[in-house]
């Protein structure tokens, strides 16, 4: 037990470990071997080749735009896998958008809805105006999220890559919402680093990134599906931007990560809620795998279409 005296932190209170929480989970719900998690010792580092205020930035999201007649993608929606894409896809930078994460394991126990919270546009078109950073890329991007290591690497990030560099980025904001989101971005950053364009990832899965292996992280200490602010919030969301814009600008090396002061909530016993299994009674793990079996098959039948 903490001494009070002291002023430390509940033993709560620190980054959830998402790996190990998601290896107990799905062992839990009655799986096979653990799943595999991209890991890498060197890392490509680009550092940015003009000021940012010069430069053109790009956005990488796993949000997907919300697709009517593909069930609930509400903020209170149960996972969704009709609403996956499995494609990148790019939209108009300069107009507005509905992207949802009701199709990726995002925390939704602590779940608000608010696309400013994952999907830093209007927070990136507001640092244009003040002349923060130089530009917009002409498009923003959609990474799919992909558990196939193969997929991933050799279809969608090349194809990614190809997109950006067609868009004449100079820099890459990419952000993040699932465990898996995590480590589709931090593979596509590496790639971004090694084709010239700068990056930082603005995520909330720290040991996951860090795992891969990334140049820069903005670590937010939030919810999965918060990594760009808190929601409801735009001064949060402009103040996680400018975090992220001055890791981008100052990181000395790869594999530098700088954690945001934001905090969910006074108390930290909300971590103690995602897949945790120690938490469920072997009724709710019996509806969980079901239910993960059910969202699984709807995802292979649209594989197929």
């Amino acid at each position: 037990m903490n001494d009070p005296d002291f002023g430390f932190a509940s033993a709560v209170d620190s980054p959830i470990p998402y790996i190990q929480r998601i290896r107990s989970y799905y062992v839990g719900l009655g799986y096979g071997a653990p799943y595999e998690w991209a890991h890498y010792i060197d890392v490509p580092f680009q550092p940015l080749r003009q000021p940012l205020s010069q430069s053109r930035v790009v956005l990488v999201t796993t949000a997907a735009p919300y697709q009517p007649g593909k069930g609930d993608q509400s903020a209170g929606a149960p996972y969704n896998a009709a609403a996956k894409f499995f494609s990148v896809y790019s939209g108009n930078s300069a107009g507005e958008h509905d992207l949802r994460n009701a199709h990726v394991a995002i925390d939704r126990q602590h779940k608000i809805n608010d696309q400013g919270a994952y999907f830093p546009l209007a927070a990136l078109h507001r640092a244009a105006a003040s002349g923060r950073v130089g530009s917009l890329a002409p498009r923003f991007h959609g990474l799919p999220t992909n558990r196939s290591h193969r997929t991933t690497l050799n279809a969608d990030i090349p194809e990614l890559v190809a997109r950006c560099k067609a868009d004449a980025a100079d820099a890459a904001i990419l952000v993040p919402n699932c465990p898996v989101c995590h480590q589709s971005v931090s593979l596509a950053a590496r790639a971004l680093e090694e084709s010239g364009i700068a990056s930082v990832i603005m995520g909330c899965a720290k040991d996951i990134v860090e795992y891969v292996g990334v140049p820069r992280l903005l670590f937010s200490d939030l919810p999965l599906g918060n990594a760009a602010g808190k929601p409801g919030d735009p001064a949060s969301q402009d103040f996680m931007l400018d975090l992220a814009l001055r890791v981008l600008e100052s990181a000395p090396a790869a594999r530098t990560t700088v954690q945001s002061p934001l905090k969910w909530s006074p108390d930290s016993r909300w971590k103690l809620d995602y897949s945790n299994i120690e938490q469920m009674t072997p009724e709710e793990i019996a509806q969980r795998r079901a239910e993960f079996d059910r969202q699984k098959d709807i995802a292979h039948q649209i594989k197929l279409t």
